[in-house]
């Protein structure tokens, strides 16, 4: 294959516009709705995952934390349906660029930190300082704990690109060599497609997951902070 091995992380185009956009607002089109009383397989089984996700992030939460409930939701589904459609063969993962986790990660995590100084600031202000502290270590002790409070929507925005990005990498290279071994060797051909099947479903696997660790985190800091 002559394409380039980082050519399906490149922001696609239409017409010289950028698509990205659109990509984005795709997913949304995917979940259906139901406008009748009785609702079939498909709905009930979306809204049981979706009562049984929130119920999972949610338990642990007060009641101030509980009315982001909707906005986790909405975030674990749409990363989720954008991991996905980004394994379809041409396709773009928008979750695979930086930039995009980061607009996802700063304004959830600064929301949550920002109600954790409004409600309870002498609680944040205490994570700062551990109790028990010998004096001599406080001033370094407090920028350690402020530089670990201030990466955390960078680790948050890198887990995801990168998970994400290793995951088609991996995928395009054993599709090359299975394209490549195809006209050499038969048996090595079989053993490769065998192996990029089950790395297929392994993907899968992490395209789920990791929308739900994401969220799961997001949800932790939510409730370090309510």
């Amino acid at each position: 294959m002559n394409e380039n091995l980082f050519a399906s992380f490149i922001a696609p185009t239409i017409l010289g516009l950028p698509a990205a956009v659109l990509i984005i607002l795709f997913p949304p089109l995917l979940i259906p709705t139901s406008k009748y009383l009785i609702n079939n397989r498909l709905i009930t089984t979306q809204q049981w995952l979706i009562k049984l996700t929130s119920k999972q992030m949610m338990t642990m939460h007060n009641t101030k934390g509980r009315t982001w409930s909707l906005m986790l939701v909405s975030l674990i589904i749409f990363i989720a349906t954008t991991n996905l459609l980004g394994l379809l063969p041409h396709s773009f993962t928008p979750t695979t660029q930086l930039s995009m986790n980061l607009a996802m990660a700063i304004p959830l995590w600064a929301g949550a930190v920002i109600m954790g100084f409004r409600s309870k600031i002498k609680n944040a202000l205490a994570h700062f300082l551990p109790q028990g502290t010998p004096t001599p270590l406080i001033p370094m002790l407090v920028i350690i704990e402020t530089i670990s409070l201030l990466i955390q929507p960078m680790a948050l925005a890198v887990r995801l690109t990168a998970n994400t990005t290793a995951g088609h990498l991996l995928m395009h290279l054993i599709g090359s060599a299975t394209l490549a071994m195809s006209t050499i060797n038969l048996p090595s051909t079989l053993i490769i497609f065998t192996i990029l099947i089950l790395l297929t479903i392994l993907e899968i696997a992490v395209a789920l997951i990791q929308a739900y660790v994401f969220t799961l985190l997001v949800s932790l800091y939510l409730h370090d902070n309510t």
